[in-house]
């Protein structure tokens, strides 16, 4: 059974409309999507039971609360085995200001969102992946240093891809 079979109509709307207004009142969703409270209130926990919601966390607005850098890195490491890049994907959960990480496919391995104080940590930060002893293996490190954000992750288009 695939994913889309296992969310019906109203577990559909109730995931988008959640991933808007994380905020939103039990009893204005229920509204929103003709139930009442109490069904609206079980769908929710049931799609958070099974994992197709949470955990929740505020958007911060950056830009308001300090100064910082984000930079995109794209990482290739030296050995391709399967060791080396969980290796790398546990190494990178204990650097804090790594905020995303993803294995791709294509001419590097990993694209990494980091976010720094300044340039002088970020520096740190790919010197630590580059020089240290117990980093698996990083072969070379491009570092994109973004200068403007025009479209922010606001969640995903859920009636599009169902």
């Amino acid at each position: 059974m695939s994913l889309n079979q296992q969310l019906d109509r109203l577990d559909q709307k109730i995931l988008s409309i959640l991933q808007e207004e994380a905020r939103i009142t039990n009893q204005e969703l229920s509204v929103r999507v003709n139930l009442s409270p109490s069904s609206c209130l079980n769908r929710v926990r049931k799609l958070e039971e099974r994992g197709f919601i949470g955990p929740y966390f505020g958007m911060v607005d950056l830009e308001r609360v300090c100064r910082s850098v984000m930079v995109i890195a794209t990482v290739t490491l030296k050995d391709h085995s399967r060791d080396q890049f969980k290796a790398f994907q546990d190494y990178v959960q204990n650097i804090p200001e790594v905020v995303e990480c993803y294995m791709v496919s294509g001419s590097f391995d990993f694209c990494l969102r980091i976010v720094a104080p300044d340039m002088g940590r970020y520096n740190e930060i790919n010197d630590y992946l580059l020089d240290a002893t117990d980093t698996p293996g990083v072969m070379n490190i491009s570092s994109h240093v973004v200068l403007n954000t025009s479209k922010q992750f606001s969640g995903y288009p859920i009636e599009k891809l169902l």
